[in-house]
Order: structure tokens, then C-alpha cells, then sequence
């Protein structure tokens, strides 16, 4: 299902790299972990990084109670949260045709503060979305560390996506000149772990860790 185009989320710069339904733009949500999110506070505009965890048609963020962006989202204001891959420089013929392959999500919404089985969920799903299986193996946050954090649900009202894929594009008469054009691909990588020099020597690397080194790319 697409969410409806709007003045708000549709793309207007090359339209035709603009895609709206939530196949394509969760996928780029859940291939990630850090967003940025931008709000007004006082006549002041502000763009915040920070983590995130979607779960359905929802995002979760979290930070310390005494945050300014939770403080100023939990008023209920409206939100614009991005997600960006950058997937490969393209490097044309031309300086003015050098560019990036992407995939990014505008996301628009309304933060609300959630409390009790919800506040732990939200947790949750953002512990799931940085390391798939972590919280299983950690100890669980106590009473005073969930009254230090406030959890904010965003219910996505409106989204869309932009995607570049391919070569350059350079204009036609350029083509002939003998210069180098082409992509070059950008991964992310995990490293090999660096273990805390407290760990006792029994201690071994665990299953979510292990998942990641396996898989190799962010």
C-alpha cells in the first residue's frame, strides 16, 4: 500500500526517483539504525542524530528524560526524520554530472511518549534494530534507568523514498572524451571485536556478535 503523495512528502527534484510505498520505504528504514531528526523548538530549527527501531507502522526513539529533543517531541510537534544509504560515488566525465548512488526515506510524523509494557517494547525494537538478538543477553534496565529514559513513538503519517542506481549520466558530446567514468561502490563493514579488557577469560563472543561478523556488511 503507498502512502498518498502530498505537498509534504513528494518528490519534486527528478520525480521519477521518488517511490511511495512502504515495501520500498521501510526497507530502507530497516536497513538501518541512525537517523536524523528535525523538528522547530522555539523558532529554532534543529536536526538531531540518534537511534531508531521500527516496528509496523511505527518508529521508536529514545533518550535521556532530560533531553531537549525528547522533552520538545514529547509535546506532540511534528517531526521530519531521515534515513540515508549511500551506496556508490558516481564519478562522470563532467564535474557537473558526478554524483551518488542512494537510498533514503522522508518520514513525517508525530513523536508521542509511551510508559509501561509499551515503553520496555520500544526498547526493545530499537535494541533489535542495532544488533539483532542483543537484549537476550544482557541484563534488562531497572526501574531507575527507565525513569532516567523517555521513549518516544512516531506513527508514520506520511513517507516517501528516493533512489539513484546505475552509471553516470553524462551529456551526449562527452561521452567520446578519454576520461575514466564509472562507479565506485561503498560498503559498510563490521571489524573483528575488540573484547573489554575486564571480561573474564571464560567469556566468549556471543551469537548476536558472531551473526555480525558472519554477515560482514552493515
Amino acid at each position: 500500500m503507498d502512502f498518498e503523495k502530498s505537498d509534504r512528502n513528494q518528490v519534486k527534484r527528478i520525480p521519477n526517483r521518488g517511490h511511495y510505498d512502504r515495501e520500498t520505504i521501510y526497507g530502507i528504514l530497516d536497513d538501518g539504525f541512525l537517523c536524523h531528526v528535525g523538528f522547530v523548538a522555539d523558532s529554532q530549527p534543529f536536526v538531531i542524530p540518534t537511534l531508531y527501531g521500527r516496528e509496523n507502522d511505527a518508529l521508536y526513539l529514545h533518550g535521556s528524560a532530560a533531553s531537549r529533543m525528547l522533552r520538545n517531541l514529547a509535546d506532540s510537534i511534528p517531526i521530519c526524520l531521515t534515513v540515508t544509504h549511500v551506496d556508490g560515488l558516481v564519478l562522470a566525465r563532467s564535474a557537473f554530472h558526478h554524483s551518488m548512488n542512494y537510498r533514503s526515506a522522508v518520514v513525517f510524523g508525530t513523536a508521542v511518549e509511551v510508559s509501561g509494557d509499551e515503553k520496555e517494547r520500544g526498547l526493545f525494537v530499537i535494541s533489535e534494530q542495532v544488533l539483532k538478538g542483543r537484549w537476550d543477553e544482557v541484563r534488562p534496565p531497572v526501574e531507575k534507568e527507565l525513569k532516567a529514559t523517555s521513549v518516544l513513538r512516531v506513527n508514520i503519517e506520511s513517507a516517501s523514498a528516493k533512489i539513484r542506481t546505475g552509471p553516470p549520466s553524462d551529456e551526449p558530446e562527452d561521452y567520446s572524451l578519454q576520461i575514466w567514468a564509472g562507479v565506485v561502490p561503498i560498503r559498510q563493514t563490521f571489524g573483528e571485536p575488540d573484547s573489554d579488557t575486564a571480561l573474564s577469560e571464560n567469556i566468549k563472543t556471543p551469537p548476536s556478535v558472531l551473526r555480525l561478523l558472519r554477515s560482514g556488511e552493515v
